[in-house]
């Protein structure tokens, strides 16, 4: 007898074309090899080889039985929420790492006292990564922060406007930013994110308004990596000014007057579900009352 679940495997491997694409769309956890294993299995019940591998395309069996299976398989979203009246109660979120810690937990507390049964899944990443994990529909929402234009099918909403600063260690002898910019030759070690993120664009748009040049010594893969770096003494860092994050005690923040500001935002694509709506609003709230103080400085 043909396994369920082997069939079901079969369909998502056929519909985003491919092992690796359906083990990451596929809306529960289950690895790659497991996958491949199981479809082998159910090719080896039925007799017949589904798809060729590299690269992928469907055997005139695989699209047979692709067709028989797909109206079940692709109707099952539809039913459930029939079943559960209509109403979603799960959100594929993906923030970057700072967000997750500092952030999210509060707006997920909020999310719970609003839509009873409420539950999500979680990832991290960057712009780059939420948009394709967006246009892949991987992901309902991503949070971080934002460049100019958005691709096409995708929305965005802008949050809140964060204002760049400087990180130096306490013992430094900078206290205020002027200090550094106002060098003739820049020579302190710069610790940066990479030059692709909207911050360190931001940032060098800034210093070339002002006709500095000051190339980065350090470029990391994260808020809390700068501040830790400049915290062990490897430099000057580029952070955000954002409000109630602590950072380690000996680093402070010098403002950067002047300097443009980062949009931090949220990320869809597509038609909204209700708890998708929901989920939008909380995070407006949350962002005028968080960075209100903030928000004119």
């Amino acid at each position: 007898m043909t396994n369920i679940h082997h069939l079901e495997l079969f369909y998502y491997v056929a519909r985003f074309g491919g092992v690796s694409a359906a083990a990451r769309r596929i809306p529960y956890g289950i690895q790659q090899p497991a996958i491949s294993a199981q479809i082998l299995q159910l090719e080896n019940s039925l007799g017949v080889t589904l798809f060729g591998r590299r690269p992928f395309k469907l055997t005139r069996e695989g699209l047979s039985l692709f067709e028989f299976i797909a109206p079940f398989f692709g109707g099952i979203e539809e039913i459930s929420k029939s079943l559960r009246g209509g109403s979603e109660r799960r959100l594929r979120i993906a923030a970057a790492e700072i967000i997750q810690r500092e952030y999210l937990p509060m707006q997920l507390d909020r999310m719970r006292k609003r839509v009873p049964g409420f539950s999500f899944t979680l990832t991290h990443g960057r712009q780059a990564e939420f948009e394709r994990m967006l246009q892949n529909q991987e992901i309902d929402f991503g949070l971080g922060l934002l460049t100019e234009r958005m691709p096409s099918g995708l929305q965005s909403c802008e949050l809140i406007e964060l204002s760049p600063v400087l990180l130096v260690h306490r013992k430094s002898r900078f206290s205020k930013a002027e200090q550094i910019l106002g060098m003739e030759r820049i020579d302190v070690p710069l610790v940066t994110l990479g030059s692709a993120e909207a911050l360190s664009r931001r940032f060098q748009e800034g210093l070339s308004n002002r006709g500095l040049e000051w190339v980065p010594s350090l470029e990391l893969g994260g808020l809390d990596l700068v501040a830790r770096y400049v915290s062990e003494g490897f430099g000057v860092g580029v952070g955000l000014h954002l409000p109630g994050v602590k950072r380690p005690k000996d680093v402070q923040e010098l403002p950067l007057p002047g300097f443009p500001k980062v949009s931090f935002g949220i990320m869809w694509g597509g038609q909204l579900s209700p708890v998708g709506e929901m989920f939008l609003e909380e995070a407006g709230l949350l962002a005028r009352e968080l960075f209100s103080e903030t928000s004119g400085s």
